[in-house]
């Protein structure tokens, strides 16, 4: 049985249409590397934000580095803003156990302390094994258990939504 995937561009249209009333020229916004700042590249364009935009590589940050095998990515992170008493919305593309949110929020605060942080993400699939959740959410999809979610970009910066199953 294969899941159903809403179009990935109506999700992010849904975004902008909900994050237009809640920024304003102070705000700042970062990507989690890699998906997290493709759709944050964007959002950041299309609401015309005036803070420059940041990333973050969260590898180093996750609790399950070693046990994951993940590898790290040279990309490094980059904040070219003052944190400190800012309104910051982090971007993820799928959110899932809560640990990557966790990892950036850790790696945030490294660079100082923000007024608040409000999390976007393209689609909540459930799953969490920490409490965290989104405040900006573009679906909420049931994914079967051992899937991947994953965010693909084409040449032309479209999104599209891909399910490995039994990944």
């Amino acid at each position: 049985m294969s899941l159903a995937l809403p179009d990935a561009e109506r999700l992010y249209d849904a975004l902008v249409r909900h994050l237009s009333p809640l920024v304003n020229a102070q705000t700042g916004m970062v990507g989690i590397q890699t998906g997290g700042a493709w759709v944050a590249e964007r959002l950041h364009r299309d609401l015309g934000l005036v803070v420059p935009l940041g990333t973050l590589n969260i590898s180093f940050y996750r609790d399950d580095y070693t046990s994951s095998g993940l590898h790290a990515n040279v990309r490094p992170s980059r904040i070219p803003f003052d944190v400190n008493g800012r309104s910051l919305l982090l971007v993820d593309d799928v959110l899932f156990t809560g640990r990557t949110v966790r990892g950036a929020m850790n790696e945030l605060f490294d660079y100082g302390r923000p007024e608040s942080i409000g999390l976007v993400v393209l689609v909540d699939r459930g799953g969490r094994q920490l409490p965290i959740c989104a405040q900006i959410v573009g679906a909420t999809l049931a994914v079967p258990p051992g899937a991947k979610l994953d965010l693909q970009r084409d040449a032309a910066g479209r999104l599209s939504l891909h399910l490995e199953e039994g990944a």
